[in-house]
Parts: structure tokens; C-alpha cells; sequence
């Protein structure tokens, strides 16, 4: 095989181990009982605003049962809430209330403030060509 790839995927699986653990440590600062997993729909909820229960499971690529049991967890600990969708009356938004976006927002900064001190040595163009590789290979992955 090409080392190219196997390089990439080496480093990859170091980043996505490095990810997956501070998920957890930024769920946790964010509610002690917030799943790792979770820490992810603030995440998107923050970015995107208030959106439908199927079309976050549809993003996240998880079925149904996953997203309401980790919806129900979030609304448990009063950081997300759901209401009655406008265009249909069968269906509810979820977003994200005040606690949960003064809670994640002191996080999100806090993770910011990590990635600046980490990344001082780097020039700004590779900081930014780092975000364009990454964001070319998201986008690869949804189709």
C-alpha cells in the first residue's frame, strides 16, 4: 500500500483518539453527567440553531432510538429543550436552552484558547490550510 495512506491513517487514528478523549473531558466540564457523545449535538445545536430530532440523527449518521435517548439525557439536564415545530404540529425543534448555551460556550472558549497556545509556532496560513484540508475531507466523507 501507498505510505502516503498509511501515514494518514496512523495519524488519523492518533487525532481521532485524541478527539474522542476531549470530548469527554469538554462533556464532563460542561455537566459532569454529560456524555461524551452528546457534547456534540451542543456543538452542532450552537452552530446550526434549532433543528428537528431526524435531522440531527440525520447529520450524526445515528438512528432514531440513539438521538432521542441522548436528546432526552440533554433535556434531563436542562441544556436543551424541545418545542412544537412550527411548520408541522407533529413535530418538535430541538435547541439549546440559555443554561446549556452559557454552559457550552465557556468550554468552546476555553477549548479555543487551548488550540491558540498549541498552535503558537504555527504560521496562519497552515492553521488555515489545516481548516481547508480538514473541512475538503468532512465534506468527502458525507458523500
Amino acid at each position: 500500500m501507498d505510505r502516503a495512506y498509511l501515514s494518514l491513517e496512523r495519524e488519523l487514528a492518533v487525532f481521532l483518539r485524541r478527539a474522542r478523549a476531549s470530548s469527554g473531558e469538554m462533556a464532563r466540564a460542561v455537566h459532569p453527567e454529560l456524555e461524551a457523545a452528546a457534547y456534540g449535538l451542543l456543538v452542532r445545536l450552537e452552530d446550526a440553531g434549532q433543528q428537528r430530532a431526524t435531522d440531527l440523527a440525520g447529520y450524526f449518521g445515528v438512528g432514531k432510538a440513539t438521538m432521542s435517548r441522548q436528546l432526552r439525557a440533554l433535556c434531563d439536564l436542562g441544556l436543551v429543550t424541545r418545542e412544537p415545530d412550527p411548520a408541522d404540529g407533529r413535530a418538535s425543534l430541538v435547541r439549546i436552552t440559555e443554561e446549556g448555551r452559557a454552559r457550552f460556550t465557556r468550554v468552546r472558549d476555553a477549548r479555543r484558547a487551548q488550540y491558540v497556545r498549541k498552535l503558537a509556532d504555527w504560521d496562519r496560513g497552515e492553521i488555515a490550510e489545516l481548516a481547508r484540508l480538514l473541512h475538503q475531507l468532512n465534506v468527502s466523507a458525507e458523500s
